[in-house]
């Protein structure tokens, strides 16, 4: 694939769309801890892969409106947050899911009257992850909707992290769930694989699943469904299909 700019990325925390307020992203990084192994016949340090780790540093303006940045982020909560970062908005483009702690939102003034605000979300559990989009940026149903699907080359014995946010729900719930097919014709649900039902007085709201087990078989195409009581829903799900055995 040809080589691509940052143009038109998206950013979401906690159900929130605040991509057009962010001026940078500075960091979404994966560090992994090494843990020192150096026996005494070595030359040279040796070191074993610890725990992994996620973190995103971002920039955004001030803005104060309904749905925008200061609101999705002043309130420094002290329970995780979540946060999506979507490559484009086209379905089965890469994506980042991460749940964590927000550290910081720090006002800026510079000389020429601009008002910015650093962010800085540490992991907390899980680490980052990087994902494909089940939905092509946000998708708005109406209705119960079979989700178009993505085609992940192979199938996999390795389990899964699935990553929700969902921005407004009209009527009493949605539920969101991943299925899997073989042949792309015929789907069945993951296990494991449906996010608990959004409801339309606690939205905007965003969810994390995860496989039960690190060797559940996730099959080669994968589509996010819809169905419960609502005349409209505009929700982003994306997944991480593990491509290696790792403890969930």
């Amino acid at each position: 694939m040809a080589k691509q700019s940052g143009l038109g990325d998206q950013l979401y925390i906690g159900g929130f769309d605040i991509g057009g307020d962010v001026s940078a992203i500075a960091s979404l990084s994966t560090p992994r801890e090494t843990l020192p192994a150096t026996g005494i016949t070595k030359f040279a340090m040796e070191r074993l892969f610890g725990k992994r780790d996620g973190n995103a540093e971002f920039t955004t303006y001030f803005n104060k409106a309904s749905g925008q940045e200061h609101l999705a982020l002043r309130g420094l909560p002290r329970t995780d947050v979540h946060l999506m970062y979507l490559r484009g908005t086209t379905l089965g483009n890469e994506s980042i899911g991460m749940v964590g702690k927000q550290l910081n939102y720090d006002p800026s003034r510079g000389d020429d009257g601009a008002l910015t605000f650093g962010v800085n979300i540490q992991a907390n559990a899980f680490g980052l992850d990087w994902c494909n989009q089940l939905t092509a940026g946000k998708r708005t149903d109406t209705t119960a909707t079979n989700g178009a699907s993505i085609d992940t080359a192979a199938s996999a014995a390795f389990g899964f992290q699935a990553y929700l946010q969902v921005f407004s729900v009209t009527g009493t719930s949605v539920t969101v769930t991943l299925e899997d097919s073989a042949d792309n014709l015929s789907f069945l649900p993951i296990t494991a694989g449906a996010f608990a039902a959004a409801t339309s007085g606690a939205s905007p709201q965003a969810q994390r699943i995860q496989s039960t087990s690190d060797t559940a078989t996730v099959r080669r195409y994968v589509r996010a469904v819809t169905s419960g009581t609502f005349s409209n829903a505009q929700f982003a799900v994306s997944i991480c299909k593990n491509e290696a055995l790792r403890v969930i």
